[in-house]
């Protein structure tokens, strides 16, 4: 994937995320890119250790819920971190 394709990908993925976790997240258009590319390196770290085989983004649905789950995975444990700090 290009770096664009790799963008879209993390936009589609933190914006999926942040529907799919529920509350209200006060994060902004970049941070969730920033959450949706992050959760796709975890997505494919997870895959990885649990497929043992090589995960590869590409647009199929395997590698999107990888890092749809991903990034609710990041998405709960930073409103957990966030959470602790009021």
């Amino acid at each position: 994937m290009n770096i664009l394709s790799w963008i879209l990908f993390g936009l589609v993925a933190g914006a999926v995320a942040r529907l799919v976790v529920p509350g209200r997240q006060s994060l902004g258009c970049l941070a969730t890119l920033a959450v949706g590319i992050v959760g796709a390196l975890i997505g494919g770290l997870i895959g990885e250790v649990v497929l043992g085989e090589e995960v590869r983004f590409r647009w199929d649905l395997g590698p999107f819920l990888l890092a749809v789950a991903g990034s609710v995975i990041l998405l709960l444990a930073l409103e957990a971190l966030s959470g602790r700090r009021r």
